[in-house]
């Protein structure tokens, strides 16, 4: 059987349309669809307990979590032999997960499945070079590879689902997650489709965050870079005073540079306050994880035993 995981956050226009076309595809499988409504203000989780279907599972959050949350919650729900990841704006067409699905049952010694943007539509050259600089920052500092153009969309074995739901981090970055557990993947690309319906929710914004996120939750390399510059501006202001002194004392002579001092010092400041939000955020990492909450909270399930309605 095919587990289906699809989070979902203000997809109210799309839900109907992904459902039917995912039924379409998945006809003559066995397969169930977990739909993760995380905590939408709309009417996502209304037009889910529309679809009339006995293989149709959701799980709706007391509010909103995430989307890595929202896979973790299908990941623990999901009871398939397979399991595919979609979002729900049909940018990823369905037809796809047949081609995954085939794949890993004619190559036994791949464990999953990852699809690769082959282009992405509408994207102007300055987000796609800020998206490949992320992707090449990430692989130097972290402990991690990432392939470029990689998404969540991917299927994979239940051994990889139990090793995913192994870790029990409350700050999640599923994607590094995926290469960090390892594993025989095969990369396979697939053509982005139009949204259709409603606006992207990933905005410049979130993709800041989630870049900071993916490479502090994989390593600790920006605190050793912290520490190297630091060591480096230390010997580098050591050596400018003592040619102060020995200009001022041995030789005599006045050492002008009001302004120059100042752009100096603004200029170490500006590195010293990076390196504390540097450093405040992995404290701050450590503080949410010592207080050990739920990584999702579920408001109301179907499908499932031990239902909470």
């Amino acid at each position: 059987m095919i587990s289906i995981l699809i989070p979902a956050y203000n997809e109210e226009g799309n839900i109907i349309e992904l459902n039917k076309r995912l039924l379409n595809t998945l006809k003559n499988y066995s397969y169930e669809l977990i739909y993760i409504d995380d905590g939408s203000t709309d009417k996502t989780l209304e037009k889910i307990k529309q679809i009339n279907d006995n293989n149709i599972k959701y799980i709706s959050f007391s509010r909103n979590f995430g989307k890595d949350a929202a896979i973790y919650a299908g990941l623990k729900k999901a009871s398939g032999e397979f399991i595919c990841i979609i979002d729900s704006d049909l940018q990823q067409n369905p037809k796809y997960i047949i081609s995954m699905y085939n794949y890993l049952k004619e190559n036994n010694n791949i464990d999953q499945v990852a699809m690769v943007m082959k282009d992405r539509l509408k994207e102007n050259i300055v987000k796609r070079n800020l998206k490949k600089l992320f992707y090449k920052i990430c692989n130097k500092l972290s402990d991690i590879k990432l392939v470029d153009g990689a998404s969540d969309f991917r299927m994979f074995r239940k051994n990889v689902k139990d090793a995913i739901l192994s870790l029990n981090e409350n700050n999640r970055f599923t994607k590094g997650i995926f290469s960090w557990i390892g594993f025989n993947t095969y990369y396979m690309y697939y053509q982005v489709e139009k949204r259709y319906s409603g606006k992207t929710k990933f905005n410049f914004k979130e993709q800041f965050k989630y870049a900071i996120q993916g490479i502090t939750n994989h390593s600790i390399k920006p605190l050793y870079i912290s520490t190297i510059i630091g060591i480096i501006s230390s010997f580098i202001s050591l050596i400018y005073m003592l040619e102060i002194i020995f200009k001022t004392l041995i030789m005599g002579k006045d050492t002008p540079g009001y302004a120059s001092l100042i752009v100096v010092v603004l200029f170490l400041g500006g590195i010293e306050l990076i390196f504390i939000g540097i450093l405040g955020t992995y404290i701050g990492k450590t503080y949410i994880e010592a207080k050990n909450r739920p990584i999702y909270i579920e408001k109301e399930t179907k499908g499932f035993d031990n239902e909470i309605l």
